[in-house]
């Protein structure tokens, strides 16, 4: 029995940054951005909006009545939690008028969190083949005004259907996952933002991908010519690439080119949106599956997702056939396309906006799910 994705989509609010305006207002070479980072543009919140509107925005683009009865789960990975107590899925469940007979539960581990959650997508669904189950990546990334982390902020969620019998990609059990306890990036309670060790961070995402990769290809007797495609987490696009390229560099040319050409049509979401932390990798999943051309039923696409502290896992999927029917290329670069463009005074003014969870207020924002009003300490959303 197939058990995989059977439906995906993407939500990010409609603002946004340009890198070279961003670039230009903290005197730096737009270069540095665009091609040294690999970002072209960034999202970026209202406060009228958080991975709570963002989760169910995504997810209501893709649920049918039929799917909202059949499905007994829901999990929504993040690092961006609103609430040290309740999961923002349970909210999320009920935004979406899904059936009350479903467990609704929150997962976190930095940006791996996610892929944890579709695993267990996946072994529920094989138990229990007529249900389906709901997981959801929504994130917001923040390191805050002229900081080193700031061109590699973004915002929204992937949403993901995992049924039996899917539409897009069926899921192998072949992964290989990989623990590590090491600080590279964290961020206590009470504090606003992460701290980073960079050049740690991106040391230590490089041997996470060479330690799972190695052990996956001895597990599994597959190599990189078995591939049509990888996606990978992308904190920024061009950490992925950097972690690939010294693992490429005993293959053939023919293949290294494949595969970095492939790679190439796996970012061109996110260099629009940025960092989206547990939902990067999903979002270059779409990215890949909507632009690259020469894909095909049956094609073993590999995933590659990272947590910083530190998970890792390497897994893979098989296309199914018409596959590409079940996609949503032109409403997503709608959405891309659709967006506002911000002043860097505008940006700031919006970065800058903090919600006081104590005093009562109410919001306007068109967003078809936003923040409606903060109660008695309680965030109450509109439909």
């Amino acid at each position: 029995m197939n058990i995989g994705i059977d439906k995906l989509a993407f939500f990010v609010p409609g603002t946004y940054v340009d890198m070279t305006d961003l670039a230009h207002a903290r005197d730096t070479d737009p270069a540095k951005f665009h091609i040294g980072i690999g970002q072209d543009q960034m999202a970026v919140n209202p406060i009228s909006q958080d991975l709570i509107t963002f989760a169910t925005n995504a997810a209501a683009e893709i649920l049918t009545e039929e799917d909202k009865q059949a499905i007994d789960m829901v999990i929504v990975g993040t690092e961006s939690s609103v609430d040290e107590s309740k999961a923002s899925a349970v909210v999320v469940h009920g935004l979406l008028d899904v059936q009350p007979f479903a467990r609704s539960i929150e997962l976190k581990e930095a940006c791996y969190a996610t892929t944890a959650g579709l695993q267990m997508a996946k072994d529920h669904v094989y138990r229990h083949p007529e249900r389906k189950v709901l997981v959801i990546a929504t994130d917001i990334a923040k390191y805050g005004l002229n900081t080193g982390g700031e061109p590699t902020q973004g915002a929204g969620a992937v949403a993901m259907l995992i049924t039996a019998n899917p539409n897009i990609l069926a899921l192998n059990d072949d992964s290989v996952s990989l623990t590590q306890d090491i600080y590279d990036f964290w961020r206590p309670f009470g504090d606003i933002y992460p701290t980073v060790d960079g050049q740690f961070s991106n040391a230590t995402y490089i041997d996470a991908f060479a330690k799972v990769w190695q052990e996956y290809a001895r597990r599994t007797g597959l190599g990189f010519s078995d591939f049509a495609a990888l996606a990978f987490h992308t904190p920024y696009t061009k950490m992925g690439k950097k972690a690939l390229l010294p693992q490429l560099e005993k293959e053939s040319s023919e293949v290294q080119e494949h595969l970095l050409a492939q790679y190439e049509k796996g970012i061109i979401y996110n260099r629009r949106v940025g960092n989206l932390y547990t939902g990067s990798l999903y979002l270059s999943l779409i990215s890949l599956l909507e632009n690259a051309k020469n894909l095909k039923a049956g094609d073993k696409i590999g995933l590659f997702s990272y947590g910083s502290g530190t998970v890792a896992e390497f897994f893979s999927g098989q296309l199914v056939e018409g596959f590409e029917h079940h996609l949503r290329k032109s409403e997503h670069q709608a959405l891309l396309d659709n967006r506002r463009k911000l002043s860097i005074p505008e940006y700031e003014e919006m970065f800058s906006e903090s919600l006081d969870i104590h005093v009562d207020q109410t919001f306007s924002d068109p967003t078809p799910y936003s923040l409606a009003e903060l109660k008695n300490s309680t965030r109450l959303y509109r439909k």
